[in-house]
């Protein structure tokens, strides 16, 4: 347990470190960011979270129920589908705001725009937490192995750089200062330690039924993807360079997974 809660603190601390590195974006800009270049982070981001649904979550999920009485299409397909409907929840139920959009989701709340801003993108990190510390428990108790892990930690920190920037690029254009706008991103990133170690600690509760939250942090991680990243990265009227951008981050994660794996 002690290895497994070190190297998923690693992990996540890797990934909390990339979404600091991209927060760290407004500090070195010298004007307003084109919104193209949020684009190409939005899809970016929302590739390698698709990749890393299939290859470091889904397929081990499937992997792990085969020694289970349930199939492992009906594991895959159920824990995915409680994920989706529980991050659908939240966003029901936690005011947010996503940039672009015409007003906050969630239950109506008197919170400036600026702190719903960044609760949107927390609101993201939280299954990426999630997936990393499941990944390192996984591979502590023998049924998977570091490389894997390690590769998911590294597609997931690879994706937090642009997401780091895409919480504190669009605080900066609020009004924001460069220095509060960097500091807000780097908090965005906090639940993924948090929620990746949890994870690990919980472990001898859940191992039971890890693969269903193997399957369910990928839900979680599809939704995100489908319902927020990608209609980002296609809201200008050339939408190419966001599809590219897409296509691009979920290769990445691919070939991460396949050659680490």
């Amino acid at each position: 347990m002690t290895e497994a809660i070190f190297w998923a603190a690693g992990g996540t601390g890797f990934t909390f470190l990339m979404t600091a590195l991209g927060a760290a974006v407004v500090l070195t800009l010298g004007h307003k960011v084109k919104m193209g270049v949020q684009r190409v982070f939005f899809g970016f981001a929302a590739g390698i979270m698709l990749a890393a649904s299939v290859w470091s979550l889904l397929l081990p999920a499937i992997d792990q129920a085969v020694e289970g009485p349930i199939p492992g299409w009906l594991v895959a397909g159920g824990g995915m589908a409680m994920g989706v409907g529980f991050l659908m929840a939240l966003d029901r139920l936690i005011p947010h705001l996503h940039p672009d959009a015409g007003g906050p989701e969630g239950v109506k709340a008197s919170w400036k725009r600026t702190t719903l801003l960044t609760l949107a993108v927390t609101l993201h990190n939280i299954p990426e937490g999630m997936a990393v510390g499941l990944s390192f428990a996984l591979a502590a108790q023998g049924g998977g192995d570091f490389s894997a892990a390690m590769a998911l930690a590294l597609g997931i920190g690879i994706q937090n750089f642009p997401e780091g920037a895409a919480v504190s690029l669009p605080l900066w254009q609020e009004g924001f200062t460069r220095r509060r706008a960097f500091l807000r991103g780097v908090e965005s990133g906090v639940v993924e330690p948090i929620f990746g170690i949890l994870v690990v600690l919980a472990y001898g509760v859940i191992s039971p039924i890890m693969p269903w939250l193997l399957a369910f942090a990928a839900g979680a991680m599809l939704y995100v993807a489908v319902e927020e990243l990608i209609p980002q990265a296609h809201l200008d009227v050339h939408a190419d360079l966001g599809t590219l951008s897409v296509m691009a981050g979920f290769m990445l994660m691919m070939v991460l997974d396949v050659a680490l794996g």
